[in-house]
């Protein structure tokens, strides 16, 4: 993978280079919009190996919050300009500096909080061969992941699931989504491509779906 290697390095730092504007002007609204809190959202993610990293983000939610790490449209803890940042995957753009330095790569896992993939177990546990990565097959599936657990949440509330929003969201996250994550990225790590990376790179940005491994995401 040292072609994957040398093209991340470079066009993180030719995207550093062109986007620095747009971060810019997302860093202004933030400062403005969700004022008394930092631009930048900063948490510990396992990385490549299981080693911890700092994970950089732009910040969507309040500052003050408590709750799951599993998050969903419309949840309380989002601000209106962190929900809009989301939905574009504006706040991933930080991720650029993660991939300049190493810690994390275009295309991969998405860089999980300990608990998850750092438990993994078995084969699945080859997933933590990969940099982590800003897209990736799984990130492509579930785009509008925040979305999809609302709407399964507010499913099953409706059907007289009375146990909270996070409680919901939590047991679909674990029991559905993640596992099928952890599917696909076993399936990218067993069957590498670079043509396959571009091909997700660019339907990430285009909001395109592609077919990998004889599905749609």
């Amino acid at each position: 993978m040292i072609l994957k290697f040398v093209f991340d390095r470079l066009v993180a730092l030719i995207g550093l280079l062109l986007l620095w504007p747009v971060l810019l002007v997302v860093g202004v609204l933030i400062m403005i919009n969700m004022p008394g809190g930092p631009v930048f959202f900063v948490q510990k993610r396992v990385g490549k190996d299981g080693r911890l990293f700092d994970c950089h983000k732009f910040r969507t939610m309040t500052v003050k919050h408590s709750g799951s790490t599993v998050s969903v449209a419309r949840d309380s803890r989002i601000m209106p300009l962190g929900a809009k940042l989301r939905h574009w995957k504006l706040d991933e753009l930080p991720g650029l500096w993660d991939v300049l330095v190493g810690n994390m790569s275009f295309v991969g896992p998405r860089p999980d909080v300990p608990g998850y993939a750092d438990k993994l177990v078995g084969d699945d546990r080859v997933v933590l061969k990969l940099r982590p990565g800003i897209t990736g097959p799984a990130t492509l599936k579930y785009r509008l992941e925040d979305e999809m657990i609302s709407d399964y949440v507010a499913q099953r509330q409706k059907d007289g699931d009375s146990r909270t929003m996070q409680e919901i969201a939590e047991e679909y996250n674990d029991t559905v989504i993640y596992p099928d994550k952890v599917r696909l990225n076993k399936y990218y790590y067993e069957n590498y491509s670079f043509v396959k990376d571009i091909h997700m790179i660019v339907c990430t940005v285009l909001g395109k779906k592609m077919k990998y491994n004889k599905e749609i995401i």
